[in-house]
């Protein structure tokens, strides 16, 4: 009897309330996502912004493999661009290059990125022929 008089009496004044213990404070539960989630996989495909990902959120594998693709995407346009920029020098291909071919690619190149970044947001991976094969070897 006395136990249920105790539990119904109310708490002196001062006295902290009881509570449940929780998660520490400042720290997302295990198995939640993080609140930067969406920055994130958007720096995933800005070009070597993709590096704050990839090593600020280590704990997120959906992050990771967007940041790691990003890098690919990127590394992949840069050895693009280059093998393009010695064909240009080239006498009667290189006008044609320099012209028709490289505007077409940056917009196809932009056009991919604007893909996976909606596909990341979407929670899906838009996978890229060569480049996702590339990045999944990335460990």
């Amino acid at each position: 009897m006395e136990e249920k008089q105790n539990m119904n009496q109310p708490t002196p004044p001062g006295a902290p309330p009881e509570t449940a213990p929780g998660p520490p404070p400042n720290q997302p539960p295990s198995g939640s996502v993080s609140p930067n989630r969406t920055i994130m996989l958007i720096l995933s495909y800005l070009g070597i912004l993709a590096i704050i990902p990839l090593l600020v959120e280590k704990d997120d594998p959906e992050v990771q493999w967007h940041a790691k693709h990003g890098i690919v995407l990127v590394a992949a346009w840069i050895v693009i661009s280059i093998g393009l920029f010695i064909l240009t020098a080239l006498p009667f291909v290189g006008p044609f290059l320099g012209c028709a071919v490289v505007p077409l690619l940056w917009v196809v190149v932009l056009v991919v990125h604007i893909l996976c970044i909606i596909k990341a947001l979407n929670g899906e991976r838009f996978r890229v022929p060569f480049i996702t094969d590339f990045a999944d070897q990335w460990k």
